[in-house]
């Protein structure tokens, strides 16, 4: 089969949806008032999420989702990262989605994935720490076993939209290996607590003090669930990725949009070389996150090996989201620092999601070691 990007009739369809979606019930002034809210959604624009069918949009059928495709998603993502829209759809309904289906048993799957389809369930991953790394022998939350159950301890940092989840999946050692654990979000024990700053965007520290749960919480019934996560991670890179080619193609457009109306020293500044030679960057940033991100998609689709695809995708669209940003903040000046307008929300989502899932530094030396089998 050969490589196509195009997408077909139900992804134009979805694609369409989206938009009219984005342009009805998330414009500017809603996109604005979410991003400093703990939920990032209201209940009322998750429910007609939900309605649409998008939380279980990579659900299989059998548990109560659309079972679409990870390019599909990726359409959605991109048109929702044009606001960009804050909330748990990606953190439950794909990376969470994910890890139910790689880790969880057959009865975990039925519980859990028909409550992330229905949107009564919210899932956020709790792994990164205080020594921040993506890596397992960073881990140090750990869990004890108790009278048929276990005690889990630590401190979870970054925990992206915690804040808005009903239940956390916690990444603890256990024994000798890696354990994911589903807690719930009301445990005894266990808070969550918005990080500062305004570059934060929607993290949460997750504190785990002798949170107490069942073994039931176990994901798989296995001590030794890492490369489970591992293979979630690597199907919900690209999406998210897609997400950022979303804001890079808003940032491009603004920015032209603007040229094209700002009249400085007498003339149009999109008649300016350097102004030009900005624009031109952030075109070719977009067009190297979206084609990276789209081929790995399509990879993942067709059972294709795609481990260099994603460290790829992932390190070029974090830089191109981070730099697109940096270009419109340039060419539109001053006015761009204001926190209503546009392109700082794209700032500020660039920024927070530039290390999320690992960083491009991160994912260049896992790419070396593919190529180098070192």
């Amino acid at each position: 089969m050969k490589l196509d990007l195009g997408l077909s009739e139900s992804q134009e369809m979805l694609k369409r949806t989206a938009l009219e979606f984005m342009s009805r019930d998330a414009p500017k002034n809603v996109v604005q008032a979410l991003q400093d809210t703990d939920t990032g959604c209201t209940p009322e624009l998750w429910q007609k999420m939900v309605g649409l069918g998008w939380t279980g949009i990579i659900v299989p059928e059998e548990y109560g989702g659309t079972a679409n495709t990870l390019t599909s998603a990726g359409v959605l993502l991109e048109v929702l990262g044009t606001g960009p829209l804050p909330g748990a759809l990606f953190s439950s309904s794909i990376l969470g989605s994910s890890i139910i289906i790689e880790a969880s048993s057959e009865e975990q799957k039925q519980q859990v994935l028909s409550a992330i389809a229905d949107g009564k369930t919210v899932m956020a991953l709790a792994m990164t720490e205080p020594n921040f790394s993506w890596e397992p022998d960073a881990i140090q939350t750990k869990a004890t076993r108790n009278n048929g159950g276990f005690i889990i301890s630590g401190v979870k940092l970054f925990a992206y939209d915690a804040g808005a989840a009903t239940h956390i999946i916690v990444v603890a050692g256990i024994d000798k290996g890696i354990g994911l654990f589903l807690v719930d979000r009301e445990a005894e024990g266990l808070t969550v607590k918005r990080l500062p700053g305004y570059l934060a965007g929607q993290t949460f520290e997750v504190k785990l003090d002798s949170v107490k749960v069942e073994e039931s919480a176990l994901l798989g019934g296995s001590a030794d669930n890492w490369s489970a996560l591992e293979r979630a991670i690597s199907r919900s890179i690209p999406v998210l990725c897609a997400y950022k080619v979303g804001g890079c193609q808003a940032l491009v457009d603004m920015t032209i949009q603007y040229s094209r109306m700002r009249v400085q020293f007498g003339q149009l500044i999109g008649r300016f070389q350097r102004v030009q030679d900005m624009i031109i960057e952030m075109v070719d940033q977009l067009d190297a996150a979206r084609w990276t991100t789209y081929e790995c998609l399509w990879k993942l689709d067709t059972d294709r090996p795609a481990t260099e695809s994603v460290h790829m995708a992932k390190a070029v669209t974090s830089k191109a989201y981070w730099e697109a940003a940096t270009l419109a903040h340039r060419v539109f000046s001053g006015v761009s620092y204001s926190k209503e307008h546009p392109a700082s929300f794209h700032t500020r989502a660039s920024r927070s999601l530039y290390h999320y899932l690992g960083d491009p530094a991160y994912h260049r030396r896992q790419l070396a070691r593919c190529l180098t089998g070192l």
